[in-house]
C-alpha cells in the first residue's frame, strides 16, 4: 500500500504583528485524507495559523506549498483557494436561502446548473438541513447556520477543508449532533482537515493527529492517542483532559516502581527517578475509581485513597466528582455509576488508581 501523499506543506512559517511574532511553525504538513487537531487557549496561534494555510494572511518569513508548488498570499492565482475551503467560527451566510448559500461556491467556480442542483441537494442531506433549502439564512438557529456553512464549505468537494473553532458557539447537545455528522462527512468524502481547538473531545473525534500550541509555537505533536497519554508538561496535559495534575517528590526508587510524597500521602508509579527529584503527575479521570467501601482487599490498584466528595458537575451523560483526598482528584463517572453510588457532596467514599495509571514527568 502506497504512502500518502503531501498535500499542505509549510517550513519555516512566522508570522509578526506590531513586530512581535504570534506564531513560528518549523514544520507542518498534511497529508491525503489526514486530519490534524490544533488545539490550545485562545491567544496560542490557532486562528492565525489556519488564515496562513489558507492564504488569507501574508506570513513574514517562510513557505507554504500545496502539492509541492508555492502558494503565494498576495497571488492574484485563485487556483490554490479553489482547492480549500475554510469554515469560520462566525459564519458569513449571505441574505439568501440556504440553497443559494450553499450554492454560492459552485457558482463562482462556473458548475453548470445541473451539477450544482444535484451537488448542493447531496450536501443539505448530508448535514440534515435538505429541509431547510429554501428557508432564509436569516431564518436559522446557531446550529443551522454552522451546518450551512459547514455544507457550502464541502459541497465545493474541497481536497482540504480548514475548520476555525467551528463549534465554539454552539450549545452541548447541538455541538455533539453536527460534531457527530461532521466527522461522518470527512470520513466519506477523503477530504484532509486542519481543525482548531480548545477542546479535548472535539480534537479525539475529529483528529488523527494533535498539535498542542501556546504562544504561537507549537508545544507538543503526535497521534491523538500518543498526545493524550503522553503529555510532554503539565501545560499539554491540562488541553488533553487530564485534569489530575499535581507536584510530588520521588521518596524511593526500585523494580520500575516510584513511590512519591504527594501533600503528605504515599503514592505509587511506575516510572524512574532519583530520590529527591521534584515531579509532575497527571491522570486522566476516567482512570479514578470511585467507591463508597474500602477497597483495599478487592482491586489491584496500588493507589487506595480515603476522601470526601466536594462537588458533583454534570457534563452530559457524564458526572465529575471532585474529591478531597488530602490532595485534589477528579473522578468521571456514568450517570448510572452516580446513581448507584448514591453520593453528593459531603460524601465519605474511597478513590483508587492504579500505578500504570498515572503519567509522570520531570518538574520544570
Amino acid at each position: 500500500m502506497s504512502a500518502a501523499r503531501e498535500l499542505l506543506q509549510a517550513r519555516g512559517l512566522v508570522v509578526r504583528r506590531g513586530g512581535a511574532e504570534v506564531l513560528t511553525i518549523p514544520e507542518f504538513c498534511l497529508h491525503e485524507r489526514e486530519s490534524v487537531a490544533l488545539i490550545g487557549p485562545n491567544g496560542a496561534g490557532k486562528s492565525t495559523m489556519l488564515l496562513a494555510l489558507a492564504s488569507l494572511l501574508k506570513p513574514s518569513a517562510g513557505e507554504i506549498s500545496f502539492l509541492g508548488s508555492p502558494v503565494i498570499a498576495s497571488s492574484g492565482d485563485t487556483s490554490y483557494r479553489r482547492r480549500i475551503a475554510m469554515v469560520f467560527q462566525e459564519p458569513l451566510l449571505f441574505d439568501a436561502t440556504v440553497f443559494d448559500n450553499v450554492a454560492s461556491g459552485l457558482k463562482i467556480r462556473g458548475v453548470p446548473g445541473d451539477e450544482i442542483r444535484r451537488r448542493v441537494g447531496e450536501t443539505l442531506e448530508r448535514f440534515r438541513i435538505d429541509h431547510l433549502a429554501g428557508r432564509s439564512a436569516r431564518r436559522l438557529s446557531g446550529g443551522e447556520v454552522q451546518r450551512t456553512s459547514l455544507a457550502r464549505a464541502f459541497a465545493t468537494k474541497p481536497e482540504v477543508v480548514l475548520l476555525d473553532e467551528p463549534f465554539t458557539a454552539l450549545d452541548p447537545p447541538t455541538r455533539h449532533g453536527l460534531m457527530l455528522d461532521l466527522a461522518e462527512v470527512m470520513r466519506e468524502s477523503g477530504c484532509a482537515a486542519v481543525i482548531s481547538t480548545h477542546d479535548q473531545m472535539e480534537a479525539l473525534r475529529l483528529a488523527d493527529r494533535m498539535i498542542v500550541m501556546q504562544g504561537g509555537r507549537v508545544v507538543q505533536s503526535g497521534t491523538t492517542s500518543e498526545v493524550t497519554a503522553n503529555p510532554v508538561n503539565e501545560f499539554a496535559a491540562s488541553f488533553v483532559g487530564m485534569e489530575n495534575v499535581f507536584s510530588g517528590v520521588v521518596v524511593s526508587a526500585g523494580e520500575g516502581v516510584l513511590v512519591l510524597d504527594v501533600a503528605g500521602q504515599h503514592l505509587e508509579v511506575v516510572g524512574s527517578g532519583t530520590p529527591g527529584e521534584r515531579v509532575v503527575l497527571c491522570a486522566h479521570p476516567e482512570h479514578v475509581v470511585v467507591t463508597t467501601v474500602d477497597p483495599h482487599h478487592r482491586t489491584s490498584a496500588r493507589n487506595v485513597f480515603p476522601g470526601k466528595v466536594s462537588r458533583v458537575l454534570q457534563f452530559g451523560a457524564v458526572n465529575k466528582l471532585y474529591l478531597d483526598c488530602g490532595f485534589p482528584l477528579v473522578a468521571s463517572v456514568t450517570s448510572h455509576a452516580l446513581q448507584d453510588l448514591g453520593v453528593a457532596a459531603g460524601s465519605r467514599v474511597f478513590a483508587s488508581f492504579k500505578a500504570t495509571s498515572v503519567h509522570i514527568f520531570r518538574k520544570g
